[in-house]
């Protein structure tokens, strides 16, 4: 039961600040410079006839 008790605190606390912090990382990782031509060709590629 105890250690059940240490996983939720750490959960409850770091784990939502390095969840938080993955979210920024992506949000800024497709808002950088140069993102834009490299998310329009991923999004082409279904529609890509081989």
């Amino acid at each position: 039961m105890e250690t059940y008790t240490a996983m939720r605190h750490f959960a409850d606390s770091w784990g939502l600040v390095f969840l938080f912090v993955v979210f920024i990382g992506v949000v800024l990782f497709m808002f950088r410079p140069g993102a834009k031509k490299s998310a329009q060709d991923a999004a082409q590629i279904p529609l890509k006839e081989d």
